[in-house]
């Protein structure tokens, strides 16, 4: 599986794309604000042809870059005022788009209608696109319910396994387990 990430506009949101290989179609998630041009290169390095745009959530520094494209953008219908262009109501369960199995995960908290997408790697292990509901270290703040985002944590995500890969909306990648062990906002969602 070819996972590429790159952080853009004024708030360094990470963009992803997500691939079975080199060569064929992706999937494009949080696609924000100034992700343009690191997208096109991104795409063009990789051989890569977009067939779906994702968002974890409605807020302009991932889904602003999405208008772009000639693709609908996949959101959470709780986020839609955020957007204005194209889009097709995301919910939870599964979701097959360029050749992978993903997981789309309600978190509401940070949005109302935040998401995290899971998928398992063809070469083994788990991937988790959390946005901005965990970040290493960290938890976004709630702009809709921080009761939301407490239980979110607690239930969606302190219940994956320690070895899967947190992909955030922004900063650096960690693991579920890392996280359990020193995130102080985990250690408080797990009493």
């Amino acid at each position: 599986m070819l996972v590429v990430g790159f952080a853009a506009g004024p708030l360094r949101a990470n963009c992803y794309l997500l691939a079975p290989a080199p060569g064929g179609e992706c999937v494009v998630v949080d696609p924000g604000q100034e992700s343009a041009e690191p997208l096109a290169a991104a795409l063009a390095e990789h051989g890569l042809t977009p067939v779906a745009l994702l968002a974890t959530h409605g807020h302009p520094d991932h889904v602003a870059g999405a208008a772009g494209h000639d693709l609908p953008l996949h959101l959470h219908p709780a986020d839609r005022e955020w957007f204005a262009g194209p889009a097709v109501p995301l919910a939870e369960g599964p979701l097959e788009l360029a050749g992978l199995a993903l997981d789309v995960v309600a978190l509401p908290g940070h949005t109302p209608g935040s998401v995290a997408f899971a998928v398992n790697a063809s070469e083994g292990g788990r991937l988790v696109l959390t946005g901005d509901t965990l970040f290493a270290g960290s938890i976004g703040r709630s702009d809709g319910s921080g009761a939301e985002l407490e239980r979110s944590l607690r239930t969606k995500l302190l219940t994956l396994p320690d070895d899967t890969v947190v992909l955030p909306g922004h900063g650096p990648a960690t693991t579920i387990g890392r996280e359990r062990a020193t995130n102080p906002a985990l250690t408080a969602a797990e009493a």
